[in-house]
This record gives structure tokens, C-alpha cells and sequence, in this order.
């Protein structure tokens, strides 16, 4: 193959990589699975790409190090003083649930798969774990109540990194039985991947603590950082390269004074990378149709898993939970696997093959059509089954605002007495907390970041009001929130007039919103307004009293903030579209202090 081809192959499997994450996004699916399609459609059934020719001896040293780099970025998020605030449930989920959980699959692969036992454990351990990346887009698509949410989200968050870690483990004591290794050696590879991975995390962590790495250089050095470890590792003791790297994500993300936010939102961005591409690697190196009867055993691992394991699973894990039986059935419907499970055991499987176990090739299908399985049927038809069972949310009427001063806090508050359920953002600790005070749902934190993806609490929300005092901070996270919400549900209010905001000022129309309420309102003027007390008024319109007599009582300069219709659904005025309320609606508006005397007399 010429150097011409291998360039064209590679851009166009980059191409094809973001088009199936822009294609998930927007159809609100796991990426995983338009990844492994897209594979499976070049490699297999149309034979374009074929992954061992095109790469040749690299191919081995590029999956394991993107695969080192996609364990990381899981174990980073792991914290361990988040574990005692995420409940019953969770917490059986990801101990003896997931114990449970490796056992049956484990059981399910030796006796439907005929897989030998040893790899039916490592089949076992490798899809128990539900991660992030899959529960996260099927969430918005089910949305179910805040505790089934919060079960999954916090299920896949802990697991994701606890599983790799076991599955790791795994690995290691089936190479080290395989090669004729004692107990000892096996535990000597343990003992040196845990080192080196604890040793390379306090160096980074020392180095980041002290700010001896400038800003720019950190996400460089880092990831130059997990590599060498990976490395050092193998070299050092076989196979405990991966351990290694695990571990220095889940020490280094427990360190006091460290600050990874910015380190976090990079490997996102290049785990995205890494995946979309060795995802379509992967799955193009599947034969089809699969051989031996596979596909009929793989079908009958799935549905093993999605009826029998996963509900015994639940069932053991919430005993004594607050969860209710409908609720409990719908976290036994939704477990699926992704990220870790796809990559780990192509990677596994690579390196037992290439160590003699021959037994280890159905590994990877057994995985590819579990994954495609379970986010297939789940995600057709765990919306159904949450509303049947009476435990989704209703639609996402609910409002979140960035921002803490007075401004929002007015606006948070009547739109909570109005019914819908708003969550106040800010990272400026002061205004959270006089928030918290006035008894409104409190973030505190920046909620465009990767902290936020993990933490914040958006069911039921589908609204964002940006309106902060902070310019640059509005538009980005107005920006992300496009993407969650949709723009048309995303809105600004201006810190600079229409006139201040050109030339030098005027941002790029990428990062605009449509501006809150009317043309010349702004951050400081509507603060103006309510210190000369200007008051925000809700009124119910009528036949008898409908919006012309409103603007008649309150007056002209009446500035219109909100409507709610006939049907509960909330209506922004912005500059861009004027609200037209109706008899029947519930209108919020700004209305200067005089009218509200004469209103009272």
C-alpha cells in the first residue's frame, strides 16, 4: 500500500469518525455505536479498510497506547470523596453488584460462548462496567426521574474505572498463568504497575502543584507523562503497562491542590479522538459472517445479560434502598456497556493471540454485539418503558441560570414560585451562597465544565438563561448548552449595549445568543431598574383582563420577561421574538414602581 493510500485511509477514517460522533449527537445516541457500524461496513462487509495492512506492525503499539490514554482519562474522574454521598443503590452497584455482575456473565460466556474459563472471567469483568460516554446521551433521550438518573449516572461515573481496574487484574493473572509464572512474579507485576502508576502521579502532581510546568505546556506534559509510564511499565514487568496507567489517573485525580479541570477537558477531547478512530480500527477487523455459530452465541450472551444478569443484579444491589420496584426496573432494563468494554477487549484479545490463546478471537465479537445490543434495544425502548412504569420526567420545562447576583436570583425565584424547577450556576461562592439562603436550587461551579457534566443535576431542565456578569463566560457556556439543549432554548442577557457592542467589542457570531428580554435591556440596567424598585410581577391574564389591559394598568414601560401558556410551557421574550400572551397565560413582567403603587391603592 503507498504512502498516498495509507494518508488518504487515515483522513478519510477521521472524516468517517466525525461524522458518526456528529451523527450520535445529533440523534442523541452513544457514539459507539455508529462507530462500530461504520467499522463493520468498511472492514468486514465492503472490505475498503483493512486495519492490518494498512498499519502492519504499528497496529499493536497504536491500540495499546490509545487504549492506556482512554483508561486514564476514565480513572482521572474517579473520586473518592464523592463515593459516600451516591447512595445505596450505587454503592452495591459497583461492589458486590459488580461482583455479581462478572460472575454471571462470566457464567453466561462459558456455558452459551464455550468460552474456556479463564477468558469467560475476563469476558465477565470486562462488560460489567456502563460508562459515561453511553448512559450520559441515553439519558437526555429517556429522561427519567432524578433518582433513576442520579443511580445510573453516578453507576457509570464509578464503575467505569473500578471495572477497567478488575479487568486489568484479570488480564494479568491470566498472562502470568499462561507464561508458567509463580504467585510471586504475578504479584511482583501488580506491585511494579501500581509503583510506577503512584510514582508518575506524584511527580506530575509535585511538578502541577507548583506550577513548574506553565499552563500551556500541562496538557502536553501529562499526557508525554501517562505514555512514559505505560512504557516504563512494560518494560519493567510484561503487561502492567495498563495497571500502571490506571492507577496514575485515579491517584492523580484524588490530589489535594491539583487542579485537572483543564487537563480533564483535553484528554475529553482527545479520547473523542482516539475512540473515533480506534473504534472503526477495531470493528474492521471483525470477520463476517462470524464464524461457528458466533453470532447465534453472542445474541444468546445478550439477551442472558439484558434478562437474567443485569436484573438479578439490581435486584441484589438495591436491597434496602430507597428505590421503588418501578424504579428499580428501569435501572434493570438500562446498563450499556461502551468505551472501556469495546477498546480493552480488542486490546486483550490482540495480546493473548499473540501470546498462543487462540480461544481468546471470540472475545471481541462476544463484546462488539453486546455493546450493539444492549444500546440498540435500550435506546428504543427505555423512554416507552419509563413513561409505562411512570417514572420519566415530564418534558424538560425546567430552567438553568448562569449566574448568582440579584439579577438572577430575581428571575430564579419567580419562575420557582411560577412551578418550574430552575437551578442557579455560578463559581463566585458569595452569591451561591445567598442564593442557597433564599432556598433556590444552588450549582456551585462553572456549568459548562467537565465538573458539571459529572455533577450537575439537569433533569427535567431544558432552558438556559445566561446572566452572569461575566461577558466572555456567557457565550461559552451558551455554546455548550446548544448542544444539550438546542438553540432556540438557549438565551443571553447582554452585558454591553447594542451600540458598545461593535469594532473591537462585537463578539463572533458563533458565540452569540438571542439577548433576554428586549433590545436595549443589559445586566446593569435591569440591576438599575430593580434598585429604584421597578418589581417583577406575575398575573394570570383573563377574557376580561387580557394583555392590552395589563399594559394599560402597569403601563408602557412595561418590559415583558415571560409567559407561561395555557399548557405549562415556558415562553422567553427576547429581542429576536416578541411574546404575544394570550387569555389564560401566566405573564411575567418587569413594571416600574409607580404603577405597582397604583396598582395598590
Amino acid at each position: 500500500m503507498s504512502t498516498l493510500q495509507i494518508s488518504l485511509m487515515l483522513a478519510g477514517m477521521l472524516g468517517i469518525g466525525f461524522l458518526a460522533q456528529w451523527l450520535a449527537w445529533r440523534v442523541r445516541l452513544p457514539a459507539i455505536l455508529f462507530l462500530l457500524l461504520a467499522g463493520i461496513l468498511l472492514g468486514p462487509v465492503t472490505g475498503v479498510l483493512h486495519p492490518d495492512k494498512l498499519l502492519g506492525d504499528l497496529l499493536f503499539p497504536i491500540v495499546s497506547l490509545a487504549v492506556a490514554v482512554i483508561l486514564f482519562e476514565g480513572s482521572l474522574t474517579l473520586r473518592f470523596d464523592e463515593l459516600p454521598g451516591i447512595g445505596h443503590a450505587v454503592r452495591g452497584l459497583v461492589t458486590y453488584g459488580a461482583v455479581v455482575a462478572v460472575v454471571l456473565l462470566a457464567v453466561a460466556g462459558h456455558y452459551l460462548a464455550g468460552l474456556r474459563w479463564e477468558i469467560a472471567w475476563l469476558f465477565g469483568a470486562l462488560t460489567c462496567v456502563t460508562g459515561p460516554t453511553v448512559i450520559a446521551p441515553m439519558l437526555r433521550t429517556v429522561r427519567p426521574n432524578a433518582r433513576v438518573a442520579n443511580t445510573l449516572r453516578w453507576e457509570g461515573i464509578v464503575i467505569d474505572p473500578l471495572g477497567a481496574l478488575f479487568a486489568v487484574l484479570i488480564y494479568e493473572a491470566i498472562v502470568s498463568r499462561h507464561q508458567g509464572h509463580t504467585i510471586g512474579i504475578f504479584l511482583a507485576t501488580i506491585a511494579c504497575g501500581c509503583a510506577v502508576g503512584a510514582l508518575a502521579a506524584w511527580t506530575m502532581g509535585f511538578l502541577l502543584r507548583r506550577q513548574l510546568i506553565p499552563d500551556y505546556l500541562q496538557n502536553f506534559g501529562v499526557l508525554a507523562a501517562v505514555l512514559l509510564a505505560f512504557g516504563l511499565s512494560n518494560a519493567m514487568t510484561h503487561e502492567s503497562g495498563l495497571l500502571a496507567v490506571t492507577i496514575m489517573g485515579i491517584a492523580l485525580g484524588n490530589m489535594r491542590g491539583v487542579h485537572i479541570d483543564d487537563i480533564l477537558d483535553f484528554k475529553e477531547s482527545l479520547t473523542t479522538l482516539l475512540v473515533s478512530t480506534l473504534f472503526i480500527l477495531l470493528a474492521a477487523r471483525l470477520e463476517w459472517p462470524l464464524p461457528g455459530g458466533m453470532l447465534w452465541a453472542g445474541i444468546a450472551v445478550f439477551v442472558a445479560a439484558q434478562v437474567i444478569v443485569r436484573p438479578v443484579t439490581v435486584a441484589i444491589s438495591s436491597i434496602g434502598s430507597a428505590l421503588s420496584w418501578r424504579e428499580r426496573a428501569l435501572i434493570a432494563w438500562i446498563s450499556p456497556r461502551g468505551i472501556v468494554a469495546a477498546s480493552v477487549s480488542a486490546l486483550f484479545a490482540l495480546k493473548l493471540q499473540a501470546l498462543g490463546m487462540e480461544d481468546a478471537a471470540p472475545l471481541v465479537p462476544l463484546v462488539f454485539i453486546l455493546i450493539i445490543g444492549t444500546v440498540v434495544l435500550q435506546s428504543a425502548t427505555s423512554r416507552p418503558l419509563a413513561r409505562w412504569l411512570k417514572v420519566s420526567e415530564p418534558d424538560p420545562n425546567g430552567v438553568l441560570i448562569f449566574g448568582s447576583d440579584e439579577v438572577p436570583r430575581a428571575i430564579a425565584k419567580t419562575l420557582s414560585d411560577a412551578g418550574f424547577r430552575v437551578v442557579l450556576a455560578d463559581d463566585e461562592w458569595e452569591g451561591v451562597r445567598v442564593a442557597r439562603m433564599e432556598g433556590l436550587t444552588t450549582f456551585y461551579g462553572n456549568p459548562a465544565s467537565s465538573y458539571a457534566e459529572r455533577n450537575l443535576d439537569l433533569t427535567g431542565v431544558g432552558t438556559l438563561l445566561a446572566m452572569s456578569t461575566h461577558r466572555e463566560r456567557n457565550s461559552l457556556v451558551c455554546v455548550h448548552y446548544r448542544q444539550e439543549f438546542g438553540r432556540d432554548k438557549v438565551y443571553l442577557l447582554r452585558n454591553l449595549p447594542p451600540q458598545e457592542s461593535n469594532g473591537r467589542a462585537m463578539l463572533a457570531g458563533t458565540l452569540l445568543a438571542p439577548p433576554l428580554f428586549d433590545e436595549d435591556m443589559t445586566h446593569s440596567r435591569f440591576a438599575e431598574l430593580l434598585a429604584q424598585g421597578w418589581r417583577i410581577k406575575s398575573t394570570r391574564l383573563s377574557a376580561t383582563f387580557d394583555w392590552p389591559h395589563f399594559i394599560e394598568q402597569y403601563g408602557s414601560l412595561t418590559v415583558p420577561l415571560f409567559g407561561v401558556d395555557d399548557k405549562g410551557v415556558l415562553r422567553v421574550a427576547c429581542a429576536h421574538r416578541e411574546l404575544e400572551p394570550r387569555p389564560g397565560w401566566l405573564v411575567i413582567a418587569l413594571v416600574p414602581p409607580e404603577a405597582i403603587r397604583v396598582s395598590a391603592e
